[in-house]
């Protein structure tokens, strides 16, 4: 038998619904198309395509497909301002975060273990990686990743 949404909701108390609506606002809040990130971002098409290299018309076909090589999605997020990151979620085991995907630089060759990720807030809270001999760690960055050397 199904129990409607407005049922289970009123259950609730007042702070609980309070903080469900609060965190459903967030959560719509974290989607965003590519135009509406260029949007709030204050950028045109025609700007953006500056940026890029490439015509307006080019902008616009990019926020119409719904299927984009990675290095395409990550040209457009870093010209309007942004970082790309791709996380991986598993059912049996923490989020991890894929690097050195859609990058066009061989610099990041080396050795990598994947980033655990606490997977209901996306923050990396533990990897290591080896390129050119030094070891790194990120640690616990929700604001951004913080390097420290080992």
């Amino acid at each position: 038998m199904t129990v409607p949404y407005e049922e289970v909701f009123k259950e609730f108390s007042a702070e609980d619904q309070k903080w469900i609506k609060q965190r459903a606002e967030e959560l719509r809040a974290e989607e965003l198309s590519l135009r509406q990130m260029r949007c709030i971002r204050k950028l045109t098409q025609a700007s953006l395509s500056k940026k890029l290299n490439i015509g307006q018309e080019g902008i616009s076909r990019i926020e119409r497909r719904t299927d984009l090589y990675i290095s395409t999605l990550r040209s457009y997020v870093e010209g309007v301002g942004g970082e790309l990151t791709l996380m991986v979620r598993f059912p049996d085991r923490a989020a991890v975060v894929l690097s050195g995907l859609g990058e066009d630089e061989d610099a990041e060759k080396g050795e990598f273990e994947l980033a655990d990720a606490t997977p209901s807030l996306g923050i990396v809270t533990d990897m290591t990686f080896s390129v050119s001999g030094e070891r790194e760690s990120v640690i616990n960055a929700p604001e951004g990743l913080r390097r420290r050397s080992s």
